[in-house]
């Protein structure tokens, strides 16, 4: 019992030097933000799993929103997140949705829900029932920020929203599909990532066809963070108010390399698969290609 509470104390008390230092160093940097033309410039990590948490911040900083009423979909137990650093700080409007088993509860040992106005759903999203949850939340309208990563069908759920919904998209991509194929997984029911394919890589889409379906939603690509594991975008209307240096067509592929290993053997171990190794794991997986306008159902090794 008391290496319970000792526990629970230092998490605490980690969480809040994390807070308490992050936003020292994001104070400093809001004075170079007019300086800095390379996203990646501007990453640092406060609760995000990466860098995400100072390139969100300059954009919300760029585009004056204090409060940002936002929605994340694909967040854990919010230990680590890209909502909760600004949630903390600005106690804005929120709704955040995972399909974890008693969601609320994990939720709440991690983050005060004082803070802010968050709703927590717990739910498995798909392409049946994502719009109907936004509308039942008062989600639907006025979104500042908006951020999924759901280690699946992303592409198919973001197909299904409108256009303009949220000035800032943050959406996990593929890197294993590489840089020049515009391909995604099936719109697969219940899909698993772990279950489905043992290596743990088969999932979502590649940066290229998020970067063509946002284009279709008057989004501008502004780059992914160095691990290249998050794409992120502005709504067009608002791009005069960032001061990036916005990437052409041509450097998707260097966006999209990866040295990542997060790769698993039949015996749901790390083996660390590197380079072509990885693509070659999943190469009998099939993925939709959606370069032609039929949408073709193909195995991957047909386009590799």
């Amino acid at each position: 019992m008391i290496r319970f509470f000792l526990l629970k104390f230092a998490t605490k008390f980690i969480s809040s030097i994390q807070y308490s230092v992050g936003l020292s160093h994001i104070t400093i940097m809001r004075k170079n933000y007019k300086k800095i033309r390379n996203i990646n410039d501007l990453e640092y990590k406060v609760f995000s799993q990466n860098g995400e948490d100072g390139i969100i911040d300059y954009l919300l900083h760029s585009l004056k929103i204090s409060k940002p009423k936002f929605i994340e979909i694909g967040v854990g137990d919010y230990k680590e997140c890209n909502s909760r650093f600004f949630f903390e700080r600005t106690s804005p409007k929120g709704l955040i949705i995972d399909n974890i088993k008693n969601f609320k509860e994990k939720v709440k040992k991690n983050v005060k829900l004082w803070r802010g106005d968050l709703t927590i759903v717990e739910k498995t999203i798909n392409t049946k029932n994502i719009i109907k949850i936004l509308k039942d939340h008062n989600f639907y309208n006025d979104i500042d920020f908006f951020s999924l990563d759901i280690d699946g069908i992303d592409y198919w759920v973001l197909e299904k929203l409108p256009k303009n919904l949220s000035k800032i998209f943050v959406l996990e991509f593929n890197s294993n599909f590489g840089g020049k194929k515009e391909i995604t997984i099936p719109n697969i029911n219940n899909f698993n990532r772990t279950k489905y394919h043992y290596s743990n890589l088969y999932f979502g889409a590649s940066l290229k066809a998020l970067i063509k379906l946002m284009k279709k939603k008057n989004y501008v690509f502004l780059g992914t963070n160095l691990h290249s594991i998050n794409a992120f975008f502005v709504q067009k209307k608002y791009l005069k108010k960032i001061n990036l240096k916005i990437p052409n067509s041509k450097s998707i592929n260097r966006f999209s390399l990866s040295n990542i290993r997060e790769s698993r053997d039949k015996k749901n171990n790390p083996s660390y698969l590197s380079g072509d190794e990885k693509i070659n794991a999943i190469r009998n997986c099939k993925v939709v290609d959606l370069s032609s306008s039929k949408k073709k159902i193909v195995k991957l090794s047909k386009l590799i």
